[in-house]
C-alpha cells in the first residue's frame, strides 16, 4: 500500500492516476450498456463483435503516431487533450442511430482511448524515472477503481433510464475533475532522452512479454465487453445484476493493483505473473459453472489474477535501454491491443456459432497459455 499512499499524498502523482480512473469510468459506463445497444439496434452477437472490432481498431491505429504526438506536444499536454477527446467521443456510441454509425462512433472512441492510454502510461513512467519511485501498478489500480465506479453506476440504470443521459453526466463530471488537475499535467513536459534510432532488434527482449500482453488484454477486454451479456443469457441473472460481473472484476482488480507494487518487489515479476494466471484459471472455472453467484465470484477471481500483469508489462516496456518511454509503452500496448482488437471479434463469432460458454472456455485456455509462456520465460532466464 506504500505506492497508494504515495499517490494520495502528492498531487504530482494523483493527477495522472486519476486519468487512469477516468479512462475506465468512460469505458465501463459504455460496457454496462452494451446489451441495451445490441437490443436497440437489433444486431446479433457476431455483429456486436465486429462493432467492438472498430473500438479496438481505433485504439490500435494511433500507436504508430503516438510517440511523435507525445514528443511534439509534451506528455502532459497530450494526456490532457486525450482526456478532452475521450469525454466527447464517449457520448457517440450511445447516440448512434444505426449499426454503421455505431462502428464509426466506436472507432473514434477507441482512438481517443488509445492516445490517452499511451500518454498516461508514459507520464507515469517518466515520473517514476525522474523521482526514483514506483507507482505504476497502483496507478493501474485507479484504472480499476474507475471500473468500480462505473459498475456502481449500473445500479442507477432504472433511475436514469437513458443511456446517453447517463454517459453525459459521467463525461461532464469526469472532465471537470480532470480540469482541476490540468496544471499538474502541463507541468510534466519531459520527453524520452534516448537518441538511438528505432530498431526492431531493440524490441526482441519484449516479444514474449508482448505475447502475454496480447492474451491478457484479450481476456480483460472480453470480460468488459461480454460479462453483462454472459450473466444475462447464460446464468439468467436478473437485470440489476447484469453489471455485477464487471463490478466484481473491477473491485478485485483494483485491490490487486494497489497491492501489486509491493508483492512484485518481494516475489519477482515472473512469479507474480504466474500466480496471477493460476488465480485467473480458477476464476474462469467459476464463471463456467453457469450459476450466477459463482460466475460473479469467478469474475472477481479473474480480476484479481490479471490485476498486476498489465502494469508490470508497461513498467518494463517504458524502461528498455535504447527505447524511449513512449515507443516502449506503445509496443507493449500495441501487442496487447492487438489481442483486444481480435479477441471480441473471435469471441463474438464463437458465441454466435456455438455459445458464450464456449467463448469463456476459450478464455480459460488462454489463461493456461499465459502460465505456460511465463514458465518458458523463467526457464530461459
Amino acid at each position: 500500500m506504500k505506492s497508494l499512499y504515495l499517490i494520495l499524498s502528492n498531487p504530482r502523482y494523483f493527477a495522472p492516476a486519476f486519468v487512469f480512473a477516468s479512462l475506465n469510468i468512460w469505458f465501463g459506463t459504455w460496457a454496462i450498456y452494451i446489451p441495451s445497444v445490441k437490443d436497440k439496434l437489433g444486431i446479433d452477437k457476431a455483429d456486436l463483435g465486429v462493432a467492438l472490432f472498430f473500438l479496438a481498431l481505433g485504439v490500435f491505429t494511433v500507436f504508430p503516431i503516438a510517440s511523435k504526438i507525445i514528443n511534439k506536444l509534451g506528455v502532459g499536454r497530450t494526456t490532457w487533450w486525450g482526456v478532452v477527446c475521450c469525454s466527447i467521443s464517449a457520448l457517440l456510441p450511445l447516440a448512434a442511430p444505426s449499426y454503421e454509425l455505431l462502428c464509426v462512433a466506436l472507432y473514434l472512441f477507441g482512438a481517443s482511448n488509445g492516445i490517452t492510454d499511451i500518454a498516461m502510461n508514459t507520464l507515469v513512467t517518466e515520473l517514476e524515472k525522474e523521482d526514483k519511485v514506483q507507482f505504476m501498478s497502483a496507478a493501474h489500480g485507479f484504472f480499476s477503481l474507475g471500473g468500480v465506479l462505473a459498475g456502481l453506476g449500473s445500479f442507477m440504470i432504472p433511475l436514469i433510464g437513458n443511456p446517453f443521459m447517463h454517459m453525459t453526466i459521467v463525461a461532464i463530471l469526469v472532465l471537470l475533475v480532470n480540469l482541476s488537475f490540468r496544471k499538474q499535467y502541463f507541468a510534466q513536459r519531459s520527453v524520452p532522452m534516448e537518441k538511438e534510432p528505432f530498431s526492431l532488434r531493440l524490441f526482441r527482449p519484449l516479444f514474449f512479454l508482448g505475447l502475454i500482453g496480447f492474451i491478457s488484454f484479450a481476456s480483460e477486454g472480453a470480460i468488459v465487453d461480454w460479462s453483462a451479456l454472459y450473466l444475462k443469457e447464460v446464468t439468467l441473472a436478473p437485470e440489476q445484476l447484469f453489471g455485477a460481473g464487471f463490478l466484481a472484476f473491477s473491485v478485485t482488480m483494483t485491490l490487486g493493483r494497489f497491492l501489486g507494487d509491493g508483492i512484485s518487489g518481494k516475489i519477482g515479476s515472473f512469479n507474480i505473473v504466474a500466480l496471477g494466471a493460476i488465480v485467473a484459471i480458477f476464476g474462469y472455472a467459476g464463471v463456467l459453472s453457469g450459476i450466477t453467484l459463482l460466475a460473479i465470484l469467478g469474475f472477481a477471481l479473474t480480476g484479481l489474477g490479471f490485476s498486476v500483469i498489465v502494469p508490470e508489462l508497461f513498467r518494463i516496456g517504458g524502461k528498455v535501454k535504447g527505447v524511449d518511454s513512449a515507443q516502449g509503452i506503445a509496443f507493449i500496448a500495441g501487442t496487447g491491443y492487438l489481442g483486444f482488437l481480435s479477441g471480441p471479434v473471435i469471441l463474438g463469432f464463437l458465441a454466435e456459432k456455438h455459445s458464450l460458454r464456449i467463448s469463456f472456455l476459450t478464455l480459460l485456455g488462454c489463461a493456461v497459455l499465459v502460465l505456460l509462456i511465463t514458465g518458458f520465460i523463467r526457464k530461459r532466464s
